[in-house]
């Protein structure tokens, strides 16, 4: 008898898995949900300017009108209540500069130049300090990352970063006056100066370890422009104050420093701040992120403009403010209330600011 042998085919070990990082950044993209937000979205993604204008220029009129009474009301709680509703309208003006990083330069003709005009270069933050910054926040390969100038794991750090983090904002409009009306004409002067004021105090950032790239072509000519402006305005409002009075400059301060915390109490919770620092798919990111939908009946007074429905922005950058509460309905009724969009849907302020202290109470 012939003994046989059966030949097999040698064992393949099976592919390796792709280790994924730990929280939010090991979330895969949820297919769907994406599809869902650009099908159901592409006819309302264009900036309306009869939107646009109107809310703009009604929110610098009233915040100019109530800067002038906190000036001249001679009865104290009503000057502070000027200041107040000052602070506010202003506040909403100024987050139209969220809006000038994402629109297409062409869809609203003079949009820019009208709201530098009136609203960036007066309160000495042209759009230069938000423009080519804000969009590496978006980057799919920067965001939560070192690389991101607009994130730290607050979540993950200790309790008393958070009122740290939140009191600094006071300050903005002392250093805007250094960075205009000193450091800005003497960089002219003192190359070193320029690129260091350049790279460490020229963006709405929050990553102390960000460093922003000289700018170049357009961009360039328009940070000289901008830059110009700013720093006439900001030595005309010394000048005149050391001449005549301290009082309207000092209120002007004291109304765009509440300005400034307002915008730094809504960063606290436009974001979870979970990730330690690994690249995230736009699913994590948006998780990450977070909406305050209606029935919140305050998120637009402390988040205007469309920020109540950040997580949602992170999905759909381009989407105007307008359009997001329709993009909203829309995704919420064709996804359901059990899916991945409903997972960034929070009640209100007071909670998302609790959650995120608990977190900073159990960080390591």
């Amino acid at each position: 008898m012939i003994a046989t042998e059966t030949l097999t085919a040698p064992r393949t070990a099976a592919p390796a898995q792709p280790t994924l990082p730990k929280g939010l950044a090991g979330t895969p993209d949820d297919k769907e949900m994406l599809r869902a937000a650009v099908e159901l979205t592409r006819d309302i993604a264009t900036a309306r300017p009869e939107i646009y204008w109107p809310d703009m220029l009604l929110s610098a009129a009233l915040g100019y009108a109530a800067l002038v009474g906190a000036i001249l009301l001679e009865n104290p709680a009503l000057a502070v209540l000027s200041g107040i509703v000052s602070a506010f309208a202003f506040y909403r003006a100024l987050l139209f500069i969220h809006e000038l990083t994402h629109i297409h330069k062409t869809a609203l003709p003079g949009f820019r130049f009208g709201w530098n005009l009136l609203i960036g270069i007066p309160m000495l933050i042209p759009s230069l300090m938000y423009e080519g910054v804000h969009t590496l926040h978006h980057a799919r390969t920067r965001y939560g990352t070192a690389e991101d100038p607009e994130y730290l794991p607050l979540a993950l750090m200790k309790p008393w970063s958070l009122p740290l983090f939140t009191v600094t904002a006071l300050l903005l409009p002392v250093g805007l006056i250094l960075r205009f009306a000193v450091l800005v004409p003497l960089g002219v002067i003192i190359p070193p100066l320029r690129k260091l004021v350049w790279e460490r105090a020229s963006s709405l950032s929050i990553n102390p370890e960000f460093r922003r790239r000289p700018p170049e072509g357009d961009f360039a000519k328009m940070v000289f422009w901008q830059e110009l402006g700013a720093s006439l305005w900001a030595i005309s409002l010394l000048g005149w104050s050391a001449t005549h009075s301290w009082r309207p400059l000092l209120i002007g301060l004291a109304v765009v420093s509440l300005t400034a915390l307002l915008n730094q109490i809504r960063t606290l919770v436009a974001h979870l701040w979970e990730n330690e620092g690994d690249a995230m798919t736009v699913t994590g990111q948006y998780l990450d992120s977070v909406n305050v939908p209606p029935p919140a009946l305050m998120a637009p007074l402390w988040a205007p403009v469309g920020l109540r429905y950040h997580a949602l922005h992170h999905l759909l950058p381009s989407m105007p403010y307008h359009s997001l509460d329709e993009a909203h309905r829309r995704i919420t009724a064709h996804l359901g209330g059990v899916s991945t969009y409903e997972k960034s849907n929070y009640t209100g302020l007071l909670p998302l600011i609790g959650r995120l202290a608990r977190s900073t109470m159990l960080a390591r």
